[in-house]
């Protein structure tokens, strides 16, 4: 269920570099998935452009670049799954989008890539929906084709049990929401 958003100033990727960059940061986030390759794994992978006039694209208080290293200003926001990504996999991710623009762009300066801001955000658990329905983490392995033994999904499982007795040592009612549905009912039982 990744999606990357990507803002930029007018003017820096024509076509041809935005087929391009499309590619590798749908690749970036099949990788994210866990390798999920598979055509359902491809129809969650959304890129988003958004071309900015250079008078709405500010940094360091000026927009003549002055503060700007290459490849350009670039803000990505990548938004995934609460419970979805370790400190070490979120450190990749934010690796793999920045090299996707720097091959694109081809830029080489001081600083190379410091311009480029990615910022990762975690959709709480039960805000996903797609056809009119909410989607569980629980359901984003069985809809890609993967399996939940790997160590992501013991990780994700972990992370949910934490909060799960968490929630629960604090008395919020089972059904507040924010837990998978095997987290629900672990914690109902």
């Amino acid at each position: 269920m990744p999606i990357i958003d990507i803002r930029y100033p007018e003017g820096r990727l024509d076509k041809v570099a935005k087929a391009s960059l499309a590619g590798k940061l749908t690749d970036a986030l099949i990788r994210m998935e866990g390798g999920a390759n598979t055509p359902r794994g491809r129809a969650f992978a959304w890129v988003l452009f958004t071309e900015m006039a250079e008078d709405d694209f500010w940094v360091g208080g000026r927009t003549d670049h002055e503060f700007v290293s290459a490849p350009g200003a670039f803000f990505v926001r990548v938004l995934i799954p609460e419970g979805y990504m370790n400190a070490a996999h979120k450190t990749e991710v934010h690796a793999w989008v920045t090299q996707a623009i720097m091959d694109v762009t081809a830029r080489e300066a001081r600083d190379v890539g410091a311009s480029v801001l990615v910022v990762i955000e975690e959709v709480k658990e039960g805000n996903w929906g797609a056809g009119g329905a909410t989607i569980s983490l629980d359901s984003i392995a069985d809809a890609v084709g993967l399996s939940k033994d790997g160590p992501r999904f013991q990780w994700s499982r972990a992370y949910f049990e934490a909060k799960s007795r968490s929630y629960a040592l604090a008395g919020f009612p089972p059904d507040v929401g924010g837990l998978p549905p095997s987290s629900e009912k672990a914690r109902a039982a």
